[in-house]
């Protein structure tokens, strides 16, 4: 039938949180049927917070038994039942990573106690374990010790099983097939079930209402689905946090890394790392050699470091080359695009002139790059990117104006839109960020001559 599990940890992040504590509760037919607790020695130190809340110290647990030293009695007592928690997600990937490290393998069928009570008792102001067992008169002893919190969590079960929704829910969260048994203890399914499965950016709120993490997608509903199924560290801790789901359509992944882009600057949530600190690592260099040939090249930027132009990633650096390399006949040898060769054979780029194989002169080949360097320091072009807008009768733009990002828009396609002072209606003004630059300069090099000039704009053609 099922084994009620609640397990008491050092606090230190999934890879790191370490049981100190575990109480096992075999539920059948007939109510509890057989019980284990123990304390575990988690084979580090106790956080002062922990003991705070547990009142499990570092002494207690010392002489405590090693977890791989319960497994047996763990392993038979859970053998064909199924795994219940109290936010099941919490404790069962920790038992899971502790099986794990003393070479064993862990797999059972689960249930989220939190998730069958918001479907049992909707309307609730709080679904903690506390708050549950007060809001039904369920006893509750020994708050945050494992055996305590775990008999309250199978008498809340035992509530659940007797009610006609709860034995429905049951049998729909067990279905392997059913995405919802993999959603957040706290999320509505409602909120979920809301989202499209088209382009634009989403949003992870907290039970405050508070913005903690904001995503791109091609597909909002798999992408966001796909982040319930993902087991590390900070996935489990934002979903654990997450009580509701917003989003926003773009119509293209341009505009939504844009609008993402623009989001995380906004609202700086606590789980987006990778941009709120994200500057150009790369720069493009040019250097004459003892025979005079004129190279450009790709380095790290030192602090202080002039460059030609910068970039983000390596492989934007090496994408904008073979660019270079195509539209002015430079020799990839020379632009370092190949490393220990005595002529170009780049694969994706043309082959030179001659330069490397000595049937070009120096001088011509310079005079080349000289033109490529010059249209690169050329004064930034002003033109608009346009793309999918986000429904069939709806265009989207991206302006660029002296080299700046000025923002996106949408333009119902029944519009009469024949110049700029027209567009300016339309347009969602932005701030500029080396990000945004990024995003727009990886799109321009990946989908070459999506760039549209003021002069031939007409949102009719």
């Amino acid at each position: 039938m099922y084994t009620i599990v609640d397990i008491e940890t050092t606090g230190n992040g999934i890879h790191g949180n370490r049981i100190t504590e575990i109480a096992l509760f075999n539920l059948d037919e007939n109510g509890i049927s057989e019980s284990f607790s123990s304390l575990v020695n988690p084979e580090c130190e106790i956080p002062p917070f922990i003991t705070g809340l547990t009142g499990i110290n570092t002494a207690m647990v010392r002489q405590a038994p090693l977890f791989p030293e319960l497994i047996p009695q763990i392993e038979a007592l859970t053998r064909d039942r199924v795994f219940v928690a109290h936010s099941v997600n919490f404790d069962y990937p920790i038992i899971q990573q502790e099986f794990k490290r003393a070479g064993f393998e862990f797999l059972r069928k689960k249930l989220c106690t939190v998730r069958l009570s918001r479907k049992v008792y909707p309307g609730l102001q709080s679904y903690s374990l506390g708050k549950l067992c007060s809001s039904l008169q369920i006893p509750l002893e020994d708050r945050h010790r494992a055996a305590g919190d775990a008999r309250a969590t199978a008498l809340l079960f035992q509530r659940i099983l007797a009610n006609p929704e709860g034995t429905k829910s049951i049998l729909h969260f067990l279905n392997a097939r059913s995405q919802e048994s993999t959603l957040p203890p706290h999320l509505p399914r409602a909120s979920y079930q809301r989202l499209p499965e088209s382009p634009g950016i989403y949003y992870f709120l907290n039970a405050k209402k508070e913005i903690i993490y904001v995503g791109k997608a091609i597909n909002l509903k798999k992408r966001v689905l796909s982040h319930f199924y993902d087991k590390s560290e900070k996935e489990l801790m934002m979903c654990r946090e997450t009580a509701e789901l917003d989003y926003e359509n773009s119509g293209s992944e341009l505009v939504a890394l844009l609008m993402e882009a623009a989001a995380i600057k906004k609202y700086f949530p606590r789980y987006n790392r990778a941009q709120k600190t994200r500057n150009p690592s790369y720069g493009l260099f040019t250097y004459s050699d003892q025979s005079g040939i004129r190279h450009l090249a790709v380095n790290k930027l030192r602090r202080g470091q002039q460059s030609l132009k910068v970039f983000f990633k390596p492989a934007e650096a090496r994408l904008f080359l073979e660019t270079l390399c195509t539209q002015y006949g430079l020799c990839a040898k020379y632009c370092h695009l190949q490393s220990g060769v005595s002529e170009c054979n780049h694969f994706r780029v043309p082959q030179c002139s001659g330069v490397c194989r000595g049937t070009e002169t120096a001088a011509n080949y310079n005079r080349r790059v000289e033109e490529a360097l010059e249209a690169l320091l050329e004064k930034p072009e002003n033109f608009l990117i346009r793309t999918k807008g986000r429904e069939r009768d709806e265009e989207a733009f991206v302006w660029i104006s002296g080299g700046t990002y000025r923002g996106y828009g949408f333009v119902p396609k029944e519009s009469q839109v024949r110049s700029l002072e027209d567009l300016e209606y339309f347009l969602v003004p932005q701030q500029a960020y080396p990000e945004t630059e990024r995003i727009i300069q990886t799109y321009l090099l990946k989908n070459p001559g999506k760039g549209e000039h003021f002069k031939t704009f007409s949102m009719e053609g």
